[in-house]
């Protein structure tokens, strides 16, 4: 990963799941916990349950339903809410995420999150792993109406919070959110190359990629 050219940014733009906090929570709730509920409510198996969510899955991501827990409470008739609530103790940060923030706090970079996760799905986050003190703004695109994939999402932010593209940097685990951020103007930009600590190392395809968030701060 090259070294940040820290001078020439004012503006931090940053992900949650997967960027700041680690991925395992969010896939193993989706591809374990919630099937296992959906099964049991249905009297079906776990690979049963998988197979009939698996068409809903695919029609939603990357909309902004596919963050919505409103939304999969209301289709999959489960209290989203507080199935996420039973294993809360997965959720965890990624090495050295808070010794990143606290270096970029102090050296005077505006700091803001921007995640398409719900605003239940933030608070819950929020409530286990204290970041928030370390944000200008907590922005979830469900405020906006629009997720990061989004051209819109974009212009909505730039419109509530008037940054420099030019002078900001944004951190993302998925690839097509990073360039939909390009494809706006975003300058200087960064994906995840291990956002689930379960999984082993990704293809971050034509980005680069944060490994280690202490090499990252050199030089700040």
């Amino acid at each position: 990963m090259p070294s940040m050219p820290w001078r020439d940014i004012d503006t931090v733009l940053l992900d949650m799941d997967g960027t700041l906090l680690d991925l395992h929570y969010d896939e193993h709730f989706w591809l374990q916990h919630l099937p296992a509920r959906y099964a049991e409510l249905h009297g079906i198996s776990h690979a049963m349950a998988l197979l009939e969510m698996k068409p809903l899955f695919e029609n939603n991501a990357g909309t902004l339903n596919w963050y919505c827990l409103d939304f999969w409470s209301a289709e999959l008739k489960l209290p989203i809410r507080e199935l996420k609530l039973e294993i809360a103790h997965l959720i965890a940060l990624r090495p050295d995420a808070e010794t990143f923030l606290a270096a970029i706090k102090q050296a005077g970079k505006r700091v803001i999150m921007i995640t398409n996760a719900h605003r239940d799905s933030l608070s819950l986050k929020m409530e286990r792993i204290e970041l928030a003190p370390y944000f200008e703004r907590l922005i979830s695109s469900h405020d906006y109406g629009f997720p990061k994939e989004n051209p819109q999402f974009w212009d909505a932010l730039q419109a509530d919070i008037a940054f420099d593209p030019a002078r900001s940097l944004f951190i993302d685990d998925t690839l097509p959110i990073l360039r939909s951020a390009r494809k706006f103007g975003i300058a200087h930009l960064l994906a995840v190359s291990e956002p689930n600590s379960q999984k082993g190392p990704k293809d971050t395809e034509e980005f680069d990629a944060v490994k280690d968030y202490r090499e990252l701060i050199m030089g700040l």
